[in-house]
């Protein structure tokens, strides 16, 4: 029997039918080990940065079957995807199913890659495997041990000096700066007035042209007097100017720029665009999403070109190849396209065929001569001297080559009738609108991917999930299609860039960056590398444990007085934001809002925590309603349900993970959802209310399906979690 593995079940049936059912396709549906949740023991420093991994919780069942189905394979085959992630899935799996321990087993062991799920390509990289590169290995495992370093022990130090509960990280501090910056500038900005004059003529044939003055007044006074002026003269053609212009094709997508422009054609954000492609992917669609390479292969190259002299004329074919964008480019070897140009539409949902077709037209159309357009400038120009010229302006397509293939790209063409210079013009109407200048505009989340992978910080794989982990925080909130820094992420923000700003400048991220990228290619060491870091960056969080806890954020606006005592307040941050406290808290719990809404603090129940008994219990109002909690929090973190408040729908089915509580209607800011009874100590939770039987295969609890959905598996990592796999 022979076994390969890869880590997503769609790529695993995509697979098998390439292989004629020689092989056993197996996944391992991700990852199956990663460090610990918990920083102790996680990594031996002392030893050279050793991380200690352990199997996640949802995989041991994956890895159960995976060793048996390793025991009885003459040959194993590893098959995971083509870059540092992939290379470091296929190592533990390997270690966990003790592949690499005897010569005799890593005889049996094989490693192969491809960058598009194609029986031509399945089939080459059969013929072509290797061993597992370590240094590809170990540059997923600088990075993996590098972050958890960073980020807790910054968060660590967060914890205590301004609130329990937040978080730091390697690359999200430094996008978050980057929101907050922007964030600053807007705040500060100071508009200016300015008036816009535009003006209708007629020309002698009856064309009416709008026009727009060459000149932007500072005040109404003088836009008056051009009106006024404009109105009494008589006006002509002053000049007329030409330009042809090339607009050349562009490059193949890589994942940032596939970011971008889905986002802004489409409306997707990155992690939904990832999302599909992956998809995508895993049916053979197109190539592997996660590269920042525009490189096209000759046989991709050829067959291109036969798609844009099929289906536009050989007249609008011209090679080009595009040069790398970065000299890292170390993810997959080529850009994103489809993996056969023939297939015009591809996809099971509209969404994913909408993408598909983007990657299409961008990929084709980067095979295709430039376009050639024409741009025209007409000048009015009055016999009053005093008024400043007029403009219109004017664009055509003479040519449209590569456009042919990506039409959304072309825009819309702006006709202007044929006339020459002296030609006499007839004002129509003439306006003056005042106007301001506009502060720089919040970043979207593709302009936060284009800084990002302009500045060096992170890589392909990560702009998406930095994003919504920025989000999830609470540090940023998403308004229509910008981002805008919440008061806590602002908070954060000015922290770690008074006292860390070496560690999340631009500089430091992008330095970190290319000493991954040098561990990948086998050009540095990974002990070096964390140690270099690990020394100093030890050192400033040590330095910064004497500073005080950051409690107080400034003083309320005079005249604002404690709702309690009528006191002087001061600005603090809570969960939801700023708001107004008492100074003399914790003497007085007085607090207001921002517009000045007196807040309700915690109610004192008189009874003694039984967790902890320091502390007595209190009434809370949390996100989803009210509870009660010790008053010793975060110390101590027993809470109980409110006997006043609604109590959730019980659906008196156990809890398959404690086996004493059971699973209860919960409310949560996705929705509904159903979660045991016996939270905190138990926090097993489903999506969808529970049948009350269980997973034939995996033991957890099936979910009450739909009209459309049927009944299914509860475990994401279980085949009957996606009712288009369950047995039929």
């Amino acid at each position: 029997m022979k076994l390969l593995i890869v880590e997503s079940p769609a790529k695993a049936k995509t697979i098998a039918k390439y292989l004629d059912n020689a092989y056993t396709v197996r996944a391992s549906v991700g990852h199956i080990r990663d460090l610990p949740k918990s920083n102790k023991n996680a990594i031996d420093i002392e030893g050279g940065f050793v991380p200690n991994y352990e199997i996640a919780k949802d995989k041991h069942k994956i890895v159960a079957e995976l060793r048996q189905l390793a025991k009885k394979a003459d040959e194993v085959v590893l098959a995971t995807d083509p870059d540092r992630e992939g290379e470091a899935i296929a190592w533990h799996i390997a270690q966990v199913l003790g592949l690499d321990r005897t010569k005799s087993q890593a005889k049996n062991l094989k490693r192969i890659t491809f960058h598009e799920i194609t029986k031509e390509a399945v089939q080459a990289a059969m013929l072509s495997p290797r061993q597992i590169d370590q240094n590809l290995r170990q540059a997923q495992e600088a990075r993996r041990v590098l972050d958890r370093l960073f980020g807790y022990d910054l968060s660590g130090l967060i914890w205590k000096k301004l609130r329990y509960g937040l978080s730091a990280g390697r690359v999200q501090s430094p996008a978050l700066r980057i929101l907050v910056e922007r964030e600053k500038l807007i705040q500060a900005f100071q508009p200016e007035a300015f008036w816009v004059i535009g003006a209708l003529f007629e020309t002698a044939k009856g064309q009416s042209i709008p026009f727009t003055a060459g000149v932007e007044p500072k005040n109404e006074n003088e836009a008056t007097q051009i009106v006024t002026a404009a109105k009494h003269t008589t006006w002509t053609i002053g000049d007329i100017k030409e330009s042809e212009a090339k607009r050349q094709p562009r490059a193949p997508f890589t994942t940032s720029t596939l970011q971008q422009t889905a986002s802004s054609r489409l409306g997707y954000s990155p992690s939904q665009t990832m999302r599909l492609a992956q998809k995508l992917y895993e049916k053979g669609l197109i190539t592997y999403m996660r590269t920042d390479s525009t490189f096209l292969g000759a046989q991709a190259m050829a067959a291109i070109a036969g798609v844009v002299k099929d289906s536009f004329g050989s007249e609008h074919y011209e090679s080009h190849q595009y040069v790398r964008k970065s000299k890292n480019a170390q993810e997959a070897h080529e850009a994103i396209r489809p993996a056969h140009a023939t297939t015009k539409s591809a996809g099971a949902s509209e969404p994913e065929k909408k993408l598909y077709r983007l990657i299409w037209e961008r990929t084709v159309s980067s095979q295709m001569k430039p376009a050639l357009t024409l741009r025209t400038k007409l000048i009015a120009k009055a016999a009053d001297q005093a008024v400043p010229e007029f403009y219109a302006n004017g664009s055509q397509v003479l040519y449209p080559g590569w456009l042919l293939a990506d039409p959304r790209a072309r825009g819309e063409d702006i006709d202007l009738p044929p006339l020459n210079p002296g030609d006499p013009l007839q004002l129509l109407s003439i306006e003056a609108e005042g106007k301001e200048t506009q502060p720089p505009p919040r970043y979207t989340e593709a302009g936060l991917v284009k800084e990002l992978e302009r500045r060096g910080i992170g890589r392909p794989s990560t702009y998406a999930p930095t994003i919504k982990t920025i989000v999830d925080r609470g540090y940023v909130e998403k308004e229509n299609r910008s981002l805008r820094p919440t008061d806590m992420g602002e908070l954060v923000s000015d922290f770690l860039s008074e006292h860390f700003a070496t560690y999340i400048s631009d500089d430091f991220t992008a330095l970190m960056e290319n000493e991954l990228d040098e561990i990948a290619s086998g050009q540095r060491e990974y002990i070096k590398t964390l140690a270099d870091f690990y020394g100093p960056f030890t050192k400033a969080i040590k330095s910064k444990n004497k500073i005080d806890k950051i409690s107080n954020l400034g003083e309320a606006p005079a005249g604002t007085k404690c709702p309690d005592c009528e006191g002087k307040m001061i600005i603090k941050l809570g969960k939801g934001g700023k708001f107004y406290s008492c100074a003399k808290f914790p003497n007085c719990v007085g607090a207001r809002t921002l517009e000045g809404k007196v807040l309700e603090g915690p109610k004192d129940t008189g009874r003694l925590c039984p967790k902890c008994a320091k502390a007595n219990l209190v009434e809370k109002e949390g996100r989803f309603g009210r509870f009660i909690a010790c008053g010793n929090y975060p110390k101590c973190k027993h809470i109980e349900q409110d006997p006043n408040a609604e109590k959730p729908g019980d659906t008196g089915v156990a809890c398959p993970e404690c086996k004493k509580g059971t699973m209860v209607e919960k409310r949560g800011r996705f929705g509904l959802f159903y979660g045991c009874s016996h939270y905190p100590d138990c926090k097993h939770i489903i999506k969808a209310k529970p049948t009350g039987a269980l997973c034939p295969d995996c033991g957890a609890l099936i979910m009450q399906g739909t009209k459309t959905i049927p009944d299914r598996c509860s475990n994401k990592a279980c085949p009957r979690h996606n009712p288009h796999k369950l047995d039929k």
